[in-house]
């Protein structure tokens, strides 16, 4: 058996499996409660917090697959919530933007609740920042992007955004990621008037999720997104303005 480092590796590796792929959870799902039951029995801290936050970030792509509207969203934010206090009273500044970006997610995707996602996201951005881990990075300038891609805001700010995260999945090389990466920069530039680049990159992402293998699921997502983008819609259906 490997170390403990490896093990939350190794459940991240079959969550992002199941969450791009094959949608089977099992074997994430029983390696972070196992790892939760141990660090709790050798009171281990730090651990409990990390398997709290992959449980709740597990629960969280499996209600993506699922209709929203039936999400429970009440397990996952106290989860998330969990870890977040535990890595606050560590001091522990990766773990705690990991949380907080988790929480950000719960309000954001399951609540549609943007005025209490942000504070999370900006904070968890802010400390972010300062760790070199280039997946949480890219996630969170993500829905920061969104934030402001999606709300008629500054499309200038979207695009800024929107780019970091596209830049730094493509750093990280996991083909997995890229195409998420992709098809949002494409719908900022969509947001900021440059259609030709925008649709661009939206096909770019639909060929990148199939050369991937990604589920049918997250292809037909992109489909959509891109469908949209040809008749002048933004990803929920309305008018780019």
């Amino acid at each position: 058996m490997g170390t403990t480092g490896e093990t939350l590796t190794a459940g991240n590796e079959a969550m992002f499996e199941a969450a791009f792929r094959t949608g089977d959870y099992g074997r994430a799902e029983e390696t972070f409660t196992a790892l939760l039951t141990d660090a709790r029995e050798a009171g281990d801290r730090a651990l409990e917090a990390a398997a709290l936050d992959r449980l709740a970030m597990l629960t969280h792509f499996r209600a993506l697959e699922n209709d929203l509207a039936d999400a429970d969203s009440e397990v996952e934010v106290g989860l998330f919530e969990q870890a977040l206090e535990i890595r606050r009273e560590l001091g522990d500044e990766a773990g705690t933007a990991e949380s907080l970006f988790g929480l950000g997610l719960a309000h954001q995707v399951l609540r549609s609740d943007w005025a209490t996602a942000m504070p999370y996201y900006r904070e968890a951005l802010e400390l972010a920042e300062r760790h070199d881990d280039l997946l949480l990075r890219s996630e969170v300038h993500r829905h920061i992007g969104f934030y402001y891609a999606m709300g008629d805001l500054e499309s200038d700010r979207a695009l800024h955004h929107l780019k970091i995260s596209h830049d730094l999945r493509t750093e990280l090389g996991d083909p997995r990621w890229i195409p998420g990466g992709t098809v949002a920069l494409g719908i900022a530039e969509l947001a900021d008037g440059l259609r030709e680049q925008g649709l661009a990159h939206m096909r770019q992402a639909l060929q990148q999720a199939r050369d991937a293998d990604l589920s049918a699921q997250r292809i037909a997502w992109i489909e959509k997104f891109l469908a949209n983008a040809e008749v002048g819609l933004d990803p929920a259906g309305k008018k780019f303005s």
